[in-house]
């Protein structure tokens, strides 16, 4: 009889063949009601699993994080369905969750019929019936070769190839009604669970995602389990286009893209100082903290790739050049330069942990199809570090990473959420390793109390990593910071120090950015702020202006002690009606307003316009600047 042992410390005990449902309904009548999947030892499982073994279980309901994804999941079987019945047969590939942005799911197929924009609301129909006749998705296993035959039988070449690619024994399908698909699972008990469905977008995909490869269809969606959680997300993605950064840094001069450098932000006046000041926040904390900052080329052999196993794992996405017979690659990243700073000479334990930061410019080949404004770019900086430390030394490292991620973001208003992602198909490095790894993460996040999900097999090539996703204040999730643990760099660079015994020992490399791509956070805080940056962030923090020509004297004078005071300060002085020039500031999101008319400027005050606390009155030149200066030295 399996003991079960549950989330608060206590256990169950079942019967021989009793199932997750099981578990859940002998807890209690309304968790199985509110069932959806569940978890054996951190293992997400379907309800229908049944336990053989003793193993810590956790019910997940509509509630939890990861029934959202299993929903997801779901959904774009139940697309594919949906779309069979109405259209035909169609040849299969991959149809997968997503976990951000505007879309929940996608379904790539190659299908006779050409989906149009016409066909969506038809399929929605046909996915809505097949939700109330509340199928439940059975698990089937099959040996490969039985799976091979059932799936040229069924003329689905992609799973074909996919199932020959796993090379394992046997795979799983799922069967829901007459539907049946490749699948590891898991789903969701039933259809009937299906409160919220979508369908976003179609469009082409080639297969693999290879431009000589065959154009798929590619059918997005979003699926939720309640009417009202779709109604959030649809009007969320309408706010979102209206807080779009491309839009925003447009009407505000911010950046601009051109045909001549895709991929590549020319940054205006006003960006550039939002960029540099990011850089200046995060060197603060580096003095605080111990870094040291350091400058690396941009251009290195394709020897050094090759070592570091850039050219193996990431060749796809780098830029190469030739100089006679040489072949040289730009960097995509900055740890392999940092690898060889570290080793231009032996090192002492005593200087451990050593913390090398840079914000090197990075070019990285993304298609041309993905590239978004700042938030998918080809050429970036990072608030990039890599700390080289004794292993003893990874705990204190980790968490003073996980304090400084919370501690930056809580500034920008943004909740955390943590993932860690595990070894990947294509990796580099031994087992034991990637389990010493693996292992170190664990403890400090489990030491942490913080909750976490794993990510298996969404690790770096070289190693572990845990994901920081920052919530915005849409609702919308970016993954913007990192920590990835590297026991591989200091092996392939022969990296060395002498330890506290005299004998020499490999460092363990720590790769980590908080920010992240610069150009990537500040495309994000722009449409988490809609352009209204905190006054200590804004370009242009106060704006003097003036009802008439009287007041321009003591308008400059006005701005003068206000820069003198260390404030950003700009003017208008123009002939305009004073309703238009703060309609004009309103626009541009101008944090303060300073107006002068003739009693103002008589007496040295200025009548103050509050963009987040209102009209603040008539105010003291002084004392308006005291205030400004206290809300941004504390960064309220």
């Amino acid at each position: 009889m399996p003991t079960l042992t549950l989330p608060d410390g206590s256990t169950k005990s079942l019967p021989e063949g009793a199932t997750l449902l099981d578990a859940a309904a002998s807890i209690g009548p309304r968790l199985a009601k509110d069932a959806i999947a569940g978890k054996l030892d951190g293992k997400l499982l379907d309800l229908s699993h049944k336990i053989e073994k003793d193993a810590k279980l956790e019910i997940l309901t509509t509630k939890s994080p990861e029934a959202t994804e299993i929903l997801r999941h779901s959904a774009s079987h139940l697309m594919a369905q949906a779309i069979t019945r109405l259209f035909g047969k169609a040849k299969l590939w991959v149809g997968p969750p997503l976990n951000e942005g505007r879309y929940g799911f996608y379904y790539d197929m190659d299908l006779e019929h050409r989906i149009t924009e016409d066909d969506l609301r038809k399929i929605e129909q046909e996915m809505e019936k097949i939700a109330k006749e509340d199928l439940k998705p059975v698990r089937v296993e099959m040996k490969t070769e039985e799976a091979i035959q059932k799936m040229v039988e069924a003329d689905q070449p992609y799973k074909v190839e996919l199932i020959r690619g796993f090379g394992v024994p046997s795979v799983s399908f799922y069967r829901q009604g007459e539907f049946l698909d490749l699948c590891e699972g898991p789903h969701v008990p039933r259809t009937g669970v299906f409160g919220g469905l979508k369908l976003m977008a179609v469009t082409g995909a080639y297969l693999h995602g290879d431009q000589k490869q065959k154009m798929l269809q590619r059918v997005y969606g979003c699926a939720f389990f309640t009417k009202k959680e779709l109604d959030a997300h649809l009007k969320g993605i309408e706010d979102a286009e209206k807080n779009d950064h491309r839009r925003i840094g447009t009407d505000l001069d911010l950046f601009f893209t051109d045909p001549v450098a895709p991929g590549s932000p020319f940054f205006l006046p006003k960006g550039a100082f939002l960029y540099n000041a990011l850089i200046s926040f995060m060197r603060e904390h580096y003095q605080r903290l111990g870094y040291q900052e350091v400058i690396t080329p941009q251009v290195f052999s394709s020897e050094l790739w090759k070592r570091s196993g850039h050219y193996d794992h990431y060749r796809d996405n780098m830029y190469f050049c030739r100089v006679g017979e040489e072949e040289f690659g730009m960097k995509p990243m900055n740890c392999p330069s940092h690898a060889l700073m570290f080793r231009a000479r032996l090192r002492s334990y005593r200087e451990l942990p050593l913390r090398l930061a840079d914000f090197g410019r990075l070019h990285r080949l993304e298609a041309s199809g993905v590239l978004a404004g700042l938030t998918r770019v080809r050429s970036l900086s990072q608030d990039d570090s890599h700390i080289f430390c004794m292993p003893d030394q990874i705990e204190a490292e980790i968490q003073a990473l996980l304090a400084l991620a919370f501690e930056v973001y809580r500034v920008f208003g943004m909740e955390l959420r943590l993932e860690l992602s595990t070894r990947p198909p294509k990796s580099l490095g031994s087992d034991e390793i990637w389990a010493k790894a693996e292992g170190a993460l664990r403890k400090v996040l489990d030491a942490s109390g913080r909750p976490y999900q794993v990510k298996a097999g969404e690790g770096a090539f070289y190693g572990p990593k845990i994901d920081f996703h920052a919530k915005d204040a849409l609702g919308r999730e970016w993954q913007l910071a990192t920590v990835q643990l590297d026991f591989n760099m200091a092996e392939r660079f022969d990296l060395e120090y002498v330890g506290p015994d005299g004998h020499r020992a490999r460092p363990v490399v720590i790769h980590r950015a908080i920010l992240g791509s610069l150009e990537r956070f500040l495309g994000v805080l722009i449409e988490h702020t809609g352009g209204k940056f905190p006054l200590w962030l804004a370009p242009e923090q106060v704006r003097v202006m003036t009802i008439t020509d009287k007041e321009i004297p003591a308008g400059e004078k006005a701005a003068q002690a206000l820069r003198d005071a260390g404030l950003r300060v700009g003017t208008d002085f123009r002939g305009d009606k004073i309703n238009a020039k703060i309609r004009d500031a309103s626009l541009q999101r101008i944090p303060c307003l300073a107006i002068l008319g003739g009693r103002e400027a008589e007496t040295g005050a200025v009548s103050v316009r509050d963009r987040d606390r209102g009209d603040l009155g008539v105010l003291p030149l002084q004392d308006l600047a005291k205030d400004l200066r206290a809300r941004i030295d504390t960064r309220t």
